[in-house]
């Protein structure tokens, strides 16, 4: 039996991640935790949605609920394997909730898709995928 940790965020990366979870061979009675991140930016940019005039809590609700159908998706291409499959959602820095559920849970693999950014823009958003690889307790494979 394995625990495997899918962190996946809306991206095409995180499809790929999905899918490689499905195509592979997985010990018997092995768990998928499909765990999406619902992270606030606090970036002083305007956007559109702030634009609308929408307060922090339609936002953050907005946010969740973008989580929640990630998570809900990937469950549902992954029901035909024969994983047991949990989906949860948490609020905060995707790269250390990524690792805090990993601890939490005694996770044995997470999976994790990497968007592929170099230089300025991977120093100025950060990498979700490198700080999990840094940090986290167990194997960790990065998707792309």
């Amino acid at each position: 039996m394995m625990r495997i940790l899918l962190a996946l965020d809306s991206s095409a990366h995180s499809a790929i991640a999905t899918k490689k979870v499905y195509e592979r061979p997985w010990p018997e009675q092995s768990i998928v935790r499909i765990l999406s991140v619902a992270e606030l930016n606090h970036s002083t940019e305007r956007t559109p949605f702030w634009d609308s005039g929408a307060t922090y809590e339609h936002l953050e609700e907005a946010l969740l609920s973008e989580a929640r159908d990630v998570v809900d998706r990937a469950a549902n291409a992954l029901r035909p394997s024969t994983l047991s499959i949990e989906a949860t959602v948490r609020r905060g820095d995707p790269r250390n909730e990524i690792v805090d559920a990993a601890n939490e849970w005694s996770a044995d693999l997470i999976l994790v898709g990497s968007h592929g950014r170099t230089g300025m823009a991977r120093w100025l958003l950060g990498s979700v995928a490198e700080h999990v690889v840094r940090h986290a307790h167990c194997s960790v494979e990065v998707c792309r």
